[in-house]
């Protein structure tokens, strides 16, 4: 084990001297370091400098820890803490850059990208390896190479050449002259002098270069301006044609600065507009019942089985058209909703032969449950899923369109990005709406591109569809959160009318207009010089905070200020670790809240249907009929009385009231439903608060004198009526001729048509014509006939490995702990076995194992051990053996913490431990 008075030597060292909260810090931070969990912490700092963990871990940096890691990138390796804090603040310095500097650089400790103590700190070579400038990969600091990886290909003679005409004294070696020249550029008032000596054109060219790209093009013979910077080195020669700036030189320049403009503080969330609390609370409402009515109006329309689906899977244009007609939005809009449908698990596909889209039976339970709680199934599985409506209509990698309810719309961000951007609408003062330019600009502080900075990636639209979502759905209104928003989110907040109500006391992350200030485990820093610099930050902090419209309140606590707020929820207390130096701790802005277990939503879910309840209009158990064979429904209706009475008439308008009309084919309908004419006029005369209009009465008495007088069955088709006049009619219609019919009887007819095709021909003819079955019994056929066999909302696709809890993180922490001890527990020298190194099984035979075992339960002296189990994965284990006998070891293993028995034939050899570790 290493000795944590010893400055580490790598990674895997400087994570050994780590306490158990730290190490749980960081695989929560980094969960793809534990898919599967590590054997020893060796493997885990070999893991964690893979490039696709360092690459993902840089991902999720905010952009002032990116820069801080990027002026690593460009400082000398190791480097000190001073010379970082020059790189970041430059010559003047900058209060706010060093009072954020040490949470950055803790950031980058906490996830294992930077290692080593404030005097050597070391950035991961592989994030090293990615972030340093290079012609092919430019560093978004604008750096060039340096002096003496510029002149690495450079010829001696020439190198002596800039050396003596910089006006420094030749050297007897190419390397002395290097590093000559380094010291010219990096001491401020040499530089200073040099570069006064040059003329104002040639200034102009290094001004044009100093902020990157530090690489310019020259001729074959360059002008006498560019020539002195040749001949100084202020520029470089990096291939025929092609001279570059010098780091150094560039840095002077810069005053000390790595980047043009650093970013300390996150960009607060500016509200544009603010509302009345109730006025939020009401418009969102009005939202929600809207957004309700449009996905009830959606599955009704596909009651009887929806558009077909695409052999590549999906909804086509054509039908995604004709779904935004009869839903009367936009196709994007459209789109949305039906996306939304499918996630809740409304809708899905039918899996029959001919394919269609129809609701699931989850549809007929959602629709049985009160108003406020299928909002919230609708809101919670948006808020979830990770299917994204924008991306419907655009292009694959493989230039194949996208299609609403087609595969190749997962965007894995999408979840992370809702949930943020709703928690940073909780973070604003009630019914306060901000600007969706502010948003964007704190979520790409948050989460910044490593290349070039575009307003069209793939975060911002996210956040824009967000925005624009929510309020469709109802959790914000005119762009402000609203309380049921809040309660969604598991935010405290405010009730209706703004009244307060409790929050399950979890942080909503940093307000709208700065970060709060937290305290988190780190590494170690450096000694007592250390703290007086952060004790100094501080109040440079505080004073750039004042000064800010952000206004940072951190508050920094000297090193070694354990608090109980450092110890992440669900970390062990205790452990194999706590042996070790607790890593000191720096002040830290919260970082945003995670999302919610499930049952944690369950819960978020229920608060927020309860919320939202009392602003739901009550439905009514009226409607008002009127003259002109229509009926007004002054609000939403109670499920019976909509179902009949949306059978019985079609919907005309929709809005605050729906009106509905009574026409013959709607009349129809109801009686094909198995409704007759009495129970229609019992209906109505129950439901409406006005008398029933005798053009009304008179309309369904006319359909049901003529409904069924027609009836049409299966031969392929047949036609029967009593009065044979009536066919003669039909036979004689020239409409008719397409149902190719011919008399059997006098009484019926005979088509080549299929019965579904007999009756809507007949129906456009005019006639009302019932279907009947083959015992002559008419068929009632209702709207909902058609459902998909059950079905499961589609899963989400994960970004990455799962956050672990706290169980798993204990659990890994433990067993990386005892993999490490067995692994590096000091053996005693065998002369007959030879030297073995860290990560090798000990080789003793059958016999020496035995014996060695046998002696060991007699002294109680613990073993190393080395095992390989049934599947063949080798392991190195201490043990103390307690009983040996029928070829089996039982022994207390400190690796697992447990007892257990071992095979003895699967036990690769033994060795005893050092006698100081016994």
């Amino acid at each position: 084990m290493s000795d944590p008075a010893t400055p580490p030597r790598s990674l895997a060292e400087d994570l050994r001297v780590r306490d158990d909260a730290s190490l749980t810090v960081l695989l929560r931070s980094r969960p793809d370091l534990i898919t599967p969990v590590p054997t020893d912490l060796t493997q885990l700092a070999t893991r964690a400098g893979t490039r696709a963990s360092v690459v993902r871990a840089l991902e999720r940096l905010d952009r002032f820890a990116l820069q801080t890691a990027e002026a690593l990138a460009v400082a000398a390796d190791p480097a000190t803490y001073d010379e970082l804090l020059a790189l970041m603040a430059g010559d003047e310095g900058d209060p706010a850059v060093t009072g954020a500097l040490p949470h950055a650089l803790g950031t980058l400790r906490e996830q294992a990208l930077v290692w080593g103590a404030d005097d050597r700190l070391r950035l991961v070579r592989t994030a090293r390896e990615l972030l340093t400038p290079s012609p092919q990969h430019p560093s978004p600091t604008g750096l060039g190479p340096t002096v003496q990886e510029a002149t690495a290909g450079m010829s001696p003679g020439r190198i002596q050449e800039i050396v003596t005409t910089a006006g420094l004294p030749s050297t007897h070696d190419a390397v002395s002259a290097v590093s000559a020249l380094t010291a010219l550029f990096t001491d401020r008032t040499r530089m200073s002098a040099l570069l006064a000596d040059v003329p104002e054109e040639s200034r102009e060219v290094l001004a044009r270069l100093v902020w990157g790209p530090p690489y310019g093009q020259v001729t074959a013979d360059p002008a006498a301006h560019l020539r002195r910077l040749l001949d100084r080195g202020l520029l470089l020669p990096t291939a025929p044609g092609t001279v570059v700036l010098p780091r150094e030189v560039a840095l002077h320049l810069r005053s000390g600065r790595a980047h043009r403009a650093t970013e300390p503080l996150p960009p607060p969330v500016e509200p544009a507009a603010t509302h009345s609390p109730q006025v939020v609370d009401t418009t969102a409402a009005g939202q929600a019942y809207t957004a309700l009515a449009t996905v009830e109006e959606l599955l009704k329309d596909w009651h009887e089985g929806g558009p077909a689906v695409l052999r590549a899977g999906g909804l086509s244009v054509r039908d995604l058209k004709r779904t935004a007609v009869a839903l009367d939005v936009a196709e994007p809009v459209a789109a949305f909703w039906t996306e939304l449908a499918y996630a809740a698990g409304l809708l899905a596909s039918d899996g029959e032969a001919d394919e269609r889209f129809a609701a699931t039976p989850a549809y007929d339970e959602w629709l049985e449950q009160p108003a406020a709680e299928r909002w919230a199934r609708l809101a919670e599985s948006w808020l979830a899923a990770t299917r994204t409506a924008g991306v419907v209509g655009g292009r694959d990698a493989k230039d194949r369109t996208l299609s609403a309810l087609g595969p190749g719309l997962d965007r894995s961000a999408a979840p992370e990005v809702r949930h943020r951007v709703l928690t940073l609408l909780a973070g604003l003062p009630q019914g306060a709406s901000p600007s969706p330019e502010s948003v964007l600009a704190r979520l790409r502080w948050e989460r910044p591109l490593r290349g070039p900075q575009r307003d069209d990636d793939l975060r911002a639209r996210l956040a824009r569809w967000t925005l624009n979502e929510a309020e469709l759905l109802g959790v914000t209104g005119r762009g402000a959160l609203s309380a049921h928003g809040r309660a969604l989110l598991g935010a405290p907040g405010a009730g209706p009318g703004g009244k307060p109500t409790g929050g399950r006391g979890r942080s909503t992350g940093p307000s709208a207009t700065g970060p709060t200030a937290t305290t988190g485990p780190t590494t170690p820093t450096g000694p007592t010089a250390t703290a007086a610099r952060a004790a100094s930050a501080a109040s440079a902090a505080s004073a750039a905070s004042a000064a800010s419209a952000a206004s940072a309140a951190s508050a920094v606590t000297t090193h070694g200020a354990a608090t109980a707020a450092s110890t992440p929820p669900g970390a062990a207390s205790t452990g194999p670790g706590d042996k070790l130096p607790v890593h000191h701790e720096h002040p830290r802005p919260a970082g945003p809240p995670e999302p919610l277990s499930a049952a944690e939503q369950a819960v978020a879910s229920a608060a927020a249907a309860r919320l939202l309840a009392p602003l739901l209009p009550e439905p009514l158990d009226h409607v008002l009929l009127q003259a002109d064979l229509t009926a007004v429904a002054p609000g939403p209706l109670r499920r019976p009385l909509a179902d009949t009475l949306g059978v019985l008439a079609d919907v005309e308008s929709k809005g605050g009231a729906t009106v509905y009309r009574f026409t013959p084919g709607s009349v129809r309908r109801a009686l094909d439903a198995g409704h007759s004419a009495s129970d229609l006029h019992a209906f109505l005369a129950e439901h409406s608060r006005t008398p029933v209009p005798q053009p009304l009465a008179y309309l369904i008495d006319d359909v049901a004198r003529r409904h069924g007088h027609l009836r049409v069955g299966a031969a392929s088709a047949y036609v029967r009526c009593d009065d044979d006049s009536v066919l003669n009619e039909i036979l004689a219609d020239k409409r008719a001729a397409g149902l190719r019919l011919r008399r059997l009887a006098p009484t019926v007819l005979a088509a080549q048509a299929d019965p579904a095709g007999l009756l809507e021909g007949l129906r456009a003819m005019g006639f009302a014509p019932a279907a009947e079955s083959a015992e002559g019994d008419v068929l009632i056929t209702r709207a909902d006939a058609h459902r998909t066999p059950p079905r499961a909302a589609p899963e989400p696709v994960p970004d990455g490995p799962p956050t672990p809890d706290a169980t798993l993180l204990a659990a890994a922490v433990r067993a990386i702990r005892a993999g490490d001890l067995a692994s590096t527990t000091p053996r005693k020298p065998s002369g007959a076995a030879p030297a073995m190194t860290g990560g090798e099984l000990p080789r003793t035979t059958s016999a020496e194992t035995l014996a060695t075992m046998q002696a060991a339960v007699l002294t109680g002296e613990s073993l190393w051990i080395g095992y390989v189990n049934a599947e063949g994965s080798a392991s190195q284990r201490v043990i103390a053996p307690v009983r040996v006998e029928g070829g089996f070891v039982t022994a207390y293993d400190h690796t697992a913490d447990e007892v257990r028995t071992y095979p003895l034939h699967r036990i690769t050899g033994v060795a005893e431990l050092a006698d100081d570790q016994v």
